[in-house]
């Protein structure tokens, strides 16, 4: 669903962010190869629920963070960690700073399928790119370090589209183990949401045109027990965070999503955590 928000993104007038790969793995998959993947596919435009407005939240997300890790691995974060990695394309579309590693987190047939369309499009990443196949329920920790990681470097991590899916203590684990790893000059970003949201916001047409039109129910993908309050936790251990939300950066840009009555996107905040050294970048002023 990502991977066809980005190809529509990509083939707009006013692209916040481009990805050509984005729409091959779209019709790669036998479950979504009829889906759209240029805007002019999409009957409603900005108006479709689906397409539309909850395509151009993707899109915004992906130039933010897009804007976010490329800030830091300039400040000098010379290792990129994406968390749960899916059919993200960073390594391959985005100019890394010379002696980048980017390192991708996910399930062994998330990666193998990736892969597979990459390799069929004869594609080259832009840096180093060093897949990590790994379940994140798992030590995943290990995995990275036996894969390359120096923990005493600076690190950008990204979840990006992660952590509303896992339990708290799964929540609490995983920005534990980030800690653990990350040296002086570190950043995490991160996407969350506030909590379980009212039935009225639980019956916006975001999610019943995901449900009904292509079978992607993300209310019951969401973990219902209240979350962490993350935020709070990365400052406790010396972090400094600011929390966003969408439309923070829908002004900044002219264009994305902006609030609605009922808003299924208005719990949504997009985390930026710094670990005070020398590659801290300060490339995000919009404060908590």
């Amino acid at each position: 669903m990502v991977a066809a928000a980005r190809a529509i993104e990509t083939h707009r007038p006013d692209a916040l962010a481009t990805d050509r790969y984005a729409e091959h793995f779209v019709r790669a998959a036998r479950t979504s190869a009829h889906w759209p993947v240029h805007p002019r596919q999409v009957q409603d435009g900005d108006a479709d629920p689906l397409w539309g407005r909850l395509g151009r939240y993707f899109g915004l997300r992906t130039r933010v963070l897009d804007d976010h890790l490329l800030a830091s691995a300039r400040a000098g974060a010379g290792q990129v960690v994406l968390l749960g990695a899916g059919l993200d394309t960073r390594a391959f579309r985005l100019d890394w700073p010379p002696g980048c590693t980017v390192f991708e987190l996910d399930r062994p047939e998330v990666l193998a399928f990736k892969q597979d369309v990459l390799d069929r499009q004869g594609s080259t990443p832009a840096t180093r790119r060093v897949p990590v196949a790994v379940d994140l329920r798992e030590d995943w920790a290990a995995a990275l370090l036996a894969a390359g990681l120096h923990p005493a470097e600076p690190t950008a991590w990204l979840a990006e589209g992660l952590l509303l899916y896992l339990p708290s203590a799964a929540e609490r684990s995983l920005v534990d183990t980030v800690d653990r790893l990350s040296a002086d000059g570190s950043t995490l970003a991160y996407e969350a949401k506030l909590g379980l949201e009212p039935e009225v916001v639980r019956s916006n047409p975001v999610y019943t045109a995901a449900r009904v039109r292509i079978g992607v129910d993300l209310l019951a993908l969401f973990d219902a027990e209240p979350r962490p309050d993350t935020p709070a936790d990365l400052t406790g251990r010396g972090w400094s965070t600011t929390v966003h939300t969408p439309f923070d950066f829908t002004r900044r840009h002219g264009r994305g999503p902006l609030p609605e009555p009922n808003d299924a996107l208005a719990a949504n905040r997009w985390v930026i955590a710094h670990k005070p050294g020398p590659a801290a970048p300060v490339a995000m002023t919009l404060r908590r």
